[in-house]
């Protein structure tokens, strides 16, 4: 059952349930030449015809959110995208316009009118002192993304779900996505994730008619948020100069530590197959290897040491 998303590799066009339009627009007569020869091309539905959709990105301007622009202005198939952050930002992309709007407190049905798909990307971790706040943006916001979806009467829901929000699971072998999805407890994240996932449950029972996908990725990074990544998981007290190839004597390897990661332009991939395909359910989205301490020692030319969790 797991489906792990590797860019544009073919192996998960099935899993979306999408159409190879190569005939379309990669033949000599195509509509669109020589597009399938950088990527296969996909287009909702079944009739071989291209369909021009209205997609709302909720949490445009962050990591994932600047990357799914990228993917969805290259997407014959989007005519248009809304781009919804709390503050309007300084960048611009093709085909996307703006609106600042805080989806704990304003009104999001009427930015949602017209639109056949919404990507719920929306997510905040600081201040982690405050967690009454996080939890309105975090759960509540979503909540009020999801209903005012429905009452705008749109299509499919696209969320940004998390790796986070399964419950701890072996290290020695991997999991689907029918793994428990209720959190870990000492993990505020973790825990906000898991209760939207249940509320998205109530949402598909009391909405049947709207395609809900969730997608479940693994850590996302791209080059444009290192520096920000670094702060959020290394700290502030490690500076940016040191993790360079040469400079570090050695490196602690935490024993059990092990996770997978994504590349934020397939994780934008992934939600661009998950917008315009038929897929309804959660998805794991992942790269390979498997990483672990000994790759990142590696990775900067340094020897690992072992260290206790703790």
């Amino acid at each position: 059952m797991e489906r792990v998303l590797h860019g544009d590799e073919r192996i998960a066009v099935a899993d979306f349930g999408l159409d190879v339009c190569r005939d379309r627009f990669g033949g000599p007569g195509g509509e669109f030449p020589g597009l399938c020869s950088r990527r296969p091309c996909f287009v909702a539905g079944a009739t071989g015809n291209q369909i021009v959709m209205r997609v709302v990105v909720i949490g445009a301007t962050g990591n994932v959110g600047t990357a799914l622009l990228r993917a969805l202005a290259d997407e014959p198939a989007i005519d248009s995208v809304l781009g919804v952050a709390r503050r309007l930002p300084a960048m611009s992309a093709m085909k996307t316009e703006w609106a600042a709007a805080d989806i704990g407190t304003d009104a999001l049905e009427p930015l949602f009118r017209n639109a056949d798909a919404v990507v719920s990307l929306a997510w905040r971790i600081q201040p982690s002192r405050r967690l009454n706040e996080l939890w309105r943006t975090n759960v509540h916001g979503s909540t009020r993304v999801f209903d005012a979806a429905a009452r705008a009467g749109v299509r499919s829901l696209v969320y940004a779900s998390s790796v986070g929000a399964y419950s701890p699971g072996p290290k020695d072998r991997r999991v689907d996505e029918s793994w428990p999805v209720d959190g870990v407890p000492t993990s505020f994240y973790a825990r906000h994730k898991a209760e939207v996932e249940r509320r998205l449950d109530r949402f598909e029972r009391d909405h049947p008619d709207v395609r809900v996908a969730r997608l479940r990725p693994a850590l996302i990074f791209q080059r444009a948020s290192a520096e920000e990544q670094r702060r959020l998981f290394l700290g502030a007290f490690i500076p940016s100069p040191l993790l360079r190839r040469g400079l570090l004597p050695v490196m602690p390897a935490v024993r059990g530590l092990r996770f997978q990661a994504v590349h934020a332009a397939d994780a934008a991939d992934a939600y661009r197959r998950a917008i315009l395909g038929e897929a309804r359910g959660a998805f794991n989205v992942a790269g390979e290897p498997v990483l672990e301490a000994e790759a990142f020692a590696t990775a900067l030319g340094v020897r690992p040491v072992s260290v206790p969790p703790r």
